[in-house]
């Protein structure tokens, strides 16, 4: 197999909180209070909307005809029914999505959601320092450094080149017909990202490691804090289906997991391979994917030098507080314990989500 190039869990659509529209013969992203489902395709309005959004919407919409039946359109502010076509512009989504049913590829908290503290050189999309919170990698004259990582509010470097916190979730929404394909979703946010790796964390300890067999739901929640001066700061949640206990997740995790193994799925070399493949490279995301992550992560903003970080406050709206960086995947202590030849075997792996409870980061977002 090639090295030095990351391989990462096959996706095949987006999920976003935001888009890029144009503005004055600028192209910015603008804030949004619902999910949006995506393909990997761009068309002249945007990315186009994946089936599922659709197919989504249609269900909400019957769920709750007279509540949701019409909604906001987020492109000119009327009002009207769901749209029926298959792959509708971001343009003429007329109904807002604010939950999604999905399940997770991986048991092993740490290869569902991956977050670094990235900085980089906005002129090149090039990674200059990526850390999580104890070591850092970073760019020099003479190649690529460890050095300490105190965090981007400690860090005189962190806060020159404006580093900060990105996040990258995989999921499979339900209804999807790939089983090994999953939707990414990208974040800046603070709160987003703290609140994510605190639900994979304990939904994989209440799970026994189940986690990839509980029924969960990506869920946008609202919240106002002083930063972003009274006004509503979008994050992203995962918690269980409406109307199951977690007594009957749990239960149901357990047995499902008890059938994929009796029906040869190894779970376990699954996860082995995916970490081996993320450890195969130094970056994550690829060179074609950088235009289009700082374009819709980190605009230009007008007054603001290219080592000037942006102001705090709407991390999560849509997420653009800050711009992903091409991440390093850091190389996590070998695995404890060989793999048993029978009964369900544990993937652990190294902590890749940086240690948030010590940064010291303000509750932005």
């Amino acid at each position: 197999m090639i090295k030095g190039l990351a391989i990462t869990p096959p996706v095949i659509g987006r999920i976003s909180i935001g888009k890029v529209v144009e503005h004055n013969g600028k192209r910015i992203p603008e804030k949004d209070d619902s999910f949006t489902i995506t393909t990997q395709v761009q068309g002249k309005d945007g990315w186009l909307l994946h089936p599922l959004h659709t197919a989504l919407i249609e269900q909400q919409t019957k769920a709750a005809p007279s509540s949701e039946g019409t909604a906001t359109s987020q492109g000119n502010g009327q009002s009207g029914p769901a749209s029926a076509n298959a792959q509708p512009s971001l343009a003429n989504t007329q109904t807002k999505l604010r939950a999604i049913p999905v399940r997770l590829l991986f048991n092993a908290s740490d290869l569902n959601l991956r977050a670094e503290y990235s900085a980089f050189d906005r002129k090149t999309g090039r990674p200059l320092c990526v850390g999580n919170g104890e070591q850092a990698k970073r760019v020099t004259a003479t190649g690529l450094d460890e050095t300490p990582c105190p965090t981007p509010e400690r860090c005189p470097f962190g806060i020159k080149a404006g580093c900060k916190l990105y996040g990258r979730l995989n999921v499979q929404i339900e209804g999807q017909q790939d089983e090994l394909g999953s939707f990414i979703f990208r974040t800046t946010g603070y709160n987003s990202v703290r609140t994510l790796a605190a639900r994979l964390r304990y939904f994989e300890a209440v799970s026994g490691g189940n986690t990839r067999h509980l029924k969960l739901m990506l869920k946008l929640r609202a919240k106002s804090t002083t930063q972003s001066h009274r006004a509503p700061v979008y994050y992203v949640d995962l918690t269980l289906r409406e109307g199951e206990s977690l007594q009957e997740a749990v239960c149901y995790a357990k047995a499902e997991a008890q059938h994929f193994q009796e029906s040869g799925v190894e779970t376990a070399e699954l996860e082995l391979a995916a970490l081996a493949l993320l450890q195969n490279g130094q970056f994550e995301d690829g060179e074609d994917e950088v235009p289009q992550l700082l374009e819709e992560f980190y605009p230009a903003a007008e007054g603001l030098s290219d080592t000037t970080p942006i102001p705090e406050g709407q991390s999560d709206l849509p997420d653009i507080e800050t711009a992903p960086a091409l991440t390093v995947s850091p190389t996590p202590p070998p695995l404890r314990g060989p793999i048993p030849a029978t009964g369900k075997a544990r993937v652990r792996v190294a902590p890749l989500t940086p240690r948030l409870g010590q940064s010291g980061a303000p509750a932005a977002g």
